[in-house]
């Protein structure tokens, strides 16, 4: 019986600091790193697409920009799905 004690006794506690982090707002610091990682999920696809097309397209003659685009635009598609999915979390 006193396991079981335990185990209430601590989910009790955690419930309570559970609602105590719903309650509480987020700081400044808080904001801003959240902010910082949406920006970081959206724009890292884009820029690597970028670089990635830009190789592609040097290395292919007759292609002045046609991979460089169509990459760039992946990773938008990319980098909006990461935002989604992470503000969804």
């Amino acid at each position: 019986m006193r396991p079981q004690k335990d185990l209430e006794k601590q989910a009790r506690r955690q419930a309570q600091r559970m609602k105590k982090a719903e309650q509480e707002r987020p700081t400044l610091l808080g904001q801003t790193v959240y902010m910082g990682t949406l920006g970081l999920l959206f724009i890292l696809p884009m820029v690597g697409g970028a670089y990635l097309g830009r190789w592609i397209d040097s290395l292919i003659t007759g292609y002045s920009v046609r991979w460089t685009m169509s990459l760039i635009f992946v990773g938008v598609m990319i980098g909006a799905i990461n935002v989604y999915l992470f503000i969804k979390e």
